[in-house]
């Protein structure tokens, strides 16, 4: 745990991006859980399962589950989805679940979607795996008041079949939560309010490869922005090739394997060119897709999104 510590500390001197809201390598394939205006963005029902185990060889590092699900309903100007996730770091575990909705503007050759989620998120410290320096610490000492509060999400969406913009925020009510009182004091953990913003686009180069670009933007209340900067290849719509650069000094390389038509395997691994790099063994990131055509309508073919 002392390790952990460290490596936080380490952090907080590089001034990088906040970890309250879980952020993942393949956010392309998982962007319910960034934005839920993408609810209802295909025309089936898909369910996206994603794994990441963040600084490995470290104490107490992040280790993270995200399951998304979402489909348009039978009227084509509406999508519903579902995102959970369990997040824990150290000795806290921080669990959400979110319903969603959305309501699609049909153009042409293009959709605009706006969308609302809801639920809960809750945290909880467990503090027999903490190791204090001392002993006598007021907070280690005092009691915690945990509980579960609602949580609200936004964002728009405008997409086409050859490119996509997206713009959201996150933990808009901003609560209060892990409330304890240390000499008739109440002092609390607050969510901050999380925005993002998405791109990306698809190039058709050959009738086997396809080239997909894309970028996340992130900005939390006093942390600094972020951004993700991605490049990847689609062979003959089965196997992806991609790599990734984040302005905190991290490099991915991601793939991705259509098993079938309805199934997909990724793979991300994220290496750190900081000062963090000797402190781990890079981050490990796994996740699972399905399309699913629960309507019997022609699945878009192929998926570049």
């Amino acid at each position: 745990m002392k390790k952990l510590v460290t490596v936080i500390l380490i952090f907080l001197s590089l001034n990088l991006f906040s970890q309250q809201d879980p952020l993942f390598t393949q956010y392309i394939f998982n962007k319910l859980a960034i934005n839920p205006a993408c609810a209802g963005s295909h025309d089936y029902l898909t369910i996206d399962a994603l794994y990441r185990y963040q600084w490995v060889n470290i104490d107490g590092a992040p280790k993270t589950l995200n399951v998304s699900a979402y489909s348009t309903l039978r009227n084509p100007h509406l999508g519903v989805g579902l995102n959970v996730y369990s997040d824990v770091i150290g000795p806290t575990l921080t669990q959400g679940a979110l319903a969603t909705f959305a309501y699609q503007i049909l153009f042409p050759e293009s959709k605009l979607s706006f969308g609302l989620q809801a639920g809960y998120k809750y945290t909880y410290i467990f503090w027999a795996k903490v190791r204090p320096f001392d002993a006598g610490d007021p907070i280690v000492n005092a009691q915690v008041k945990h509980r579960a509060v609602p949580d609200a999400n936004f964002g728009i969406y405008y997409y086409t079949k050859k490119y996509f913009v997206g713009l959201s925020s996150k933990e808009l009510l901003q609560n209060e939560m892990n409330v304890v009182s240390i000499n008739g004091r109440d002092e609390y953990t607050k969510l901050l309010r999380h925005f993002y913003g998405m791109a990306g686009a698809s190039f058709i180069l050959s009738k086997d490869i396809v080239f997909r670009p894309s970028m996340l933007m992130k900005f939390v209340m006093n942390g600094p922005p972020q951004l993700d900067l991605n490049a990847s290849f689609l062979f003959v719509n089965t196997l992806l090739l991609g790599c990734s650069y984040r302005t905190e000094k991290a490099f991915a390389l991601m793939t991705e394997f259509n098993i079938l038509e309805y199934l997909r395997l990724g793979y991300s691994y994220d290496l750190w060119i900081n000062e963090l790099q000797s402190h781990n063994k890079g981050s490990h990131e796994i996740r699972l897709g399905f399309d699913l055509d629960i309507f019997k309508k022609r699945m878009l073919s192929p998926r570049f999104f």
